[in-house]
């Protein structure tokens, strides 16, 4: 199963957004939602590709609500989750899975909360340490290569 995990920005309830129109209600209606991280929905979904779907078909909601939409794909990693945008070249195959792990963007997690991301490169087996503030855990999610430059 492939998992999308969507992060609200910090003033907008996530949820409650994304429930109470039409559109968005009708895309997420076949889904059991949960909210592993404070104001999030995550679905599971069936594949990649499917993922991307849902994504595209929420995307007028995406840009006004969300911070983030991320994907954890087990054909790529079972820990380290996926931008959008790296999903979608990975589905579209313009990017090997298998290459797709050099640069990343890593959230602390503190009290159920991602907290603000370090931009970084994976440069061994090792995942760099996140040091922005004092946390439980870590996110890992790899991003394109424009979206770590940006």
């Amino acid at each position: 199963m492939t998992r999308v995990c969507l992060v609200g920005e910090g003033d907008v309830e996530l949820r409650y957004e994304l429930l109470s129109r039409e559109t968005s209600r009708a895309a997420l209606s076949t889904y059991d939602l949960a909210a592993p991280y404070e104001n999030t929905v995550a679905v599971e979904t069936v594949s990649l590709g499917a993922a991307v779907a849902l994504l595209n078909d929420l995307e007028w909601y995406l840009v006004r609500f969300a911070r983030e939409a991320l994907v954890l794909d087990p054909s790529v990693s079972d820990d380290e989750w996926i931008s959008r945008d790296l999903a979608t070249a990975i589905r579209d195959d313009d990017l090997d899975h298998a290459d797709s792990g050099r640069f990343l963007k890593l959230f602390g997690v503190d009290d159920g909360r991602l907290l603000e991301p370090m931009f970084v490169t994976r440069t061994g087996p090792e995942l760099p340490t996140y040091d922005l503030h004092d946390v439980e855990d870590t996110l890992a999610v790899r991003v394109t290569e424009s979206e770590f430059g940006a």
